[in-house]
């Protein structure tokens, strides 16, 4: 989380996941910053931190999608170092049963 004095103005949140022949990767799930503090450097602070926290935990690497026409991500994960792999396809399943409900 990213606060601005007492107001929560954005977050990251991260999954490892483990290939049993490559190691362990970050994988940003999401990141979002609330609209009245963008473009103050939240974004970047928030992926420096959750790659920090991803080596510290022996990650080899960290990676996120997103769509093509979101220039504003785009250009804050390129800003933050990173660098769209050419060529990439997003594979998805989409299921029509709902969620498990876990108050059972």
């Amino acid at each position: 989380m990213a606060y601005e004095g007492d107001h929560a103005a954005g977050f990251i949140s991260g999954v490892e996941v483990t290939h049993p022949d490559k190691g362990t990767e970050m994988f940003i799930y999401e990141l979002a910053v609330d609209e009245g503090y963008r473009r103050r450097g939240i974004a970047s602070a928030l992926i420096e931190r959750l790659k920090s926290l991803a080596l510290e935990r022996g990650c080899y690497g960290m990676w996120v999608l997103t769509d093509e026409d979101k220039e504003a991500a785009l250009a804050t994960y390129v800003g933050a170092a990173g660098s769209p792999e050419p060529g990439q396809v997003v594979v998805v399943w989409h299921f029509t049963q709902s969620a498990p409900n876990d108050s059972v």
